[in-house]
C-alpha cells in the first residue's frame, strides 16, 4: 500500500501539466491580492466624493470578483489537465463555470442595490434631506427581485432548459398557485399599492376608523405592515386590508383644531355680546392660532342651563403635546375674559317654584 502511494505521488509530481496548473493557481492568488489592495485604495479615494454610487460599486465588487477569478482560474487549470491527458473537457465543466459566473454577476448586482440603498438612506439622514425610506426600500426590493428572476432564467437557459417552456409552465402553474395563494397575492399587490400610492411611510402615525388600527408605522413589507400601537404593542396588518379600509394619516395634517362649546349663565345675558367680541379678538391676536384658516366665535344656542358660545379655530402647530399646551392657554384666556366681564361659566342648575297655600282660588259661595 505504501509503495502504491509513493508511485502515485511520484507520478503526480512528474506530470507535465503540474507546473502550468501551479502557475495558474499562483497567478490567481496574486491577482486576488492585487485586486484586493487596488479596490481598497480606490475605496479610500471614493469616500471623499459626493456620490453614493462609487462607494456602493466598489464594496459590491470585491467578493463577486474574487469568485469570478477563482472560477476562471480553476476551470482553466482543469482545461490544461485534460489537454495533457488527451481527453476532452467535459461539457459540465464549462456549464458549471458559466453558471457560477452568472451567479457571481447576480450576487454583484444584489450587493450593489443593497449597498446603494443603504448609502442613500445614510446620507439622507446625515444631511437631513428627508429621503422617503419607504420609496427607497420598495425600489431596492423590486430591483433585487428582478435580478433574482432574470439570473434564474439565464442559469436555466445555460443548463439546457428551454426558457419558453419554463415560462409556459409557469403560466399554467401560476393559475393553480393563484387560487391556492390568493391571500398571499392579495397582500403582495396591497404592498405594491402602498409603495406606489404612499398613503403613509415608516415613522408616520396612522389610524383606521373601520378597524382597531392606530399607531406608528415601523415596517412595510410585501406581505404585512407592522404598526406600533401607543401602548407599545405591535400590530401586524395584512397589506390587502389597506385596499379595503379607510386609513387616516394624522402625521400629514396641516393644523390641529380647537372645537369647544362654552356656556355662561342666563343672568349674564347682557354681557354676552362683549364676551364674544373679546374672545374673537384674543384668538385673532394669539401667536399660536392661524388667522388664515376658519375662525368662528359666536353665540350658538339657548341651552337648558346656559347660553352657549361656539369656539372653532385651528392652531399653527401639529405636534400633539404642544397642541394641548396651546389649547390650555386658549381655554384659560377665555375663562379670564368671562371673569373680567363679571360673568360666570354656567353649570347645570334647576329652579323649583313652590306655590304658597293662599294662592289657590277661593270656592264660589
Amino acid at each position: 500500500m505504501k509503495d502504491l502511494a509513493q508511485q502515485f505521488v511520484a507520478s503526480f509530481l512528474s506530470a507535465s501539466w503540474l507546473p502550468q496548473v501551479l502557475t495558474v493557481i499562483v497567478a490567481v492568488i496574486f491577482l486576488n491580492i492585487g485586486v484586493h489592495y487596488l479596490l481598497r485604495r480606490i475605496e479610500k479615494l471614493a469616500e471623499h466624493t459626493a456620490t453614493v454610487w462609487d462607494d456602493a460599486l466598489i464594496k459590491a465588487t470585491r467578493k463577486p470578483l474574487t469568485l469570478v477569478l477563482w472560477v476562471s482560474g480553476i476551470s482553466y487549470a482543469i482545461e490544461i489537465i485534460h489537454k495533457h491527458l488527451g481527453t476532452p473537457v467535459r461539457a459540465f465543466v464549462f456549464s458549471t463555470r458559466d453558471t457560477l459566473i452568472i451567479a457571481a454577476l447576480a450576487w454583484f448586482l444584489l450587493r450593489l442595490i443593497r449597498q446603494a440603498s443603504h448609502n442613500v438612506l445614510a446620507r439622507s439622514a446625515a444631511s437631513g434631506s428627508g429621503m422617503d425610506h419607504t420609496t427607497v426600500d420598495a425600489l431596492s426590493k423590486l430591483g433585487r427581485f428582478t435580478v433574482i428572476v432574470v439570473a434564474a432564467l439565464v442559469i436555466l437557459q445555460n443548463l439546457g432548459f428551454s426558457v419558453s417552456g419554463v415560462l409556459a409552465f409557469g403560466g399554467i402553474g401560476g393559475i393553480a398557485v393563484g387560487f391556492a395563494a390568493k391571500d398571499m397575492l392579495a397582500n403582495f399587490f396591497g404592498g405594491l399599492t402602498i409603495y406606489l400610492d404612499r398613503p403613509f411611510k415608516v415613522g408616520e402615525w396612522i389610524r383606521s376608523p373601520d378597524k382597531a388600527i392606530e399607531g406608528t408605522v415601523e415596517y412595510i413589507g410585501w406581505r404585512h405592515t407592522r404598526v406600533r400601537a401607543f401602548n407599545k404593542n405591535p400590530i401586524y396588518v395584512p397589506n390587502a386590508l389597506f385596499t379595503t379600509v379607510v386609513v387616516e394619516n394624522p402625521t400629514r395634517m396641516t393644523h390641529r383644531r380647537i372645537k369647544e362649546t362654552i356656556g355662561i349663565r342666563y343672568a349674564d345675558l347682557d354681557k354676552l355680546a362683549a364676551i364674544v367680541a373679546d374672545v374673537k379678538t384674543m384668538l385673532r391676536t394669539h401667536p399660536e392660532i392661524d388667522r388664515d384658516t376658519t375662525l368662528i366665535v359666536n353665540f350658538n344656542r339657548f341651552a337648558a342651563s346656559s347660553l352657549d358660545i361656539f369656539v372653532y379655530t385651528f392652531t399653527r402647530t401639529v405636534d400633539w403635546m404642544h397642541y394641548h399646551e396651546v389649547k390650555q392657554d386658549v381655554l384659560l384666556k377665555i375663562a379670564g375674559i368671562i371673569r373680567d366681564h363679571g360673568a360666570e361659566i354656567a353649570f347645570p342648575t334647576r329652579t323649583v317654584h313652590i306655590e304658597a297655600p293662599g294662592d289657590e282660588a277661593a270656592p264660589a259661595g
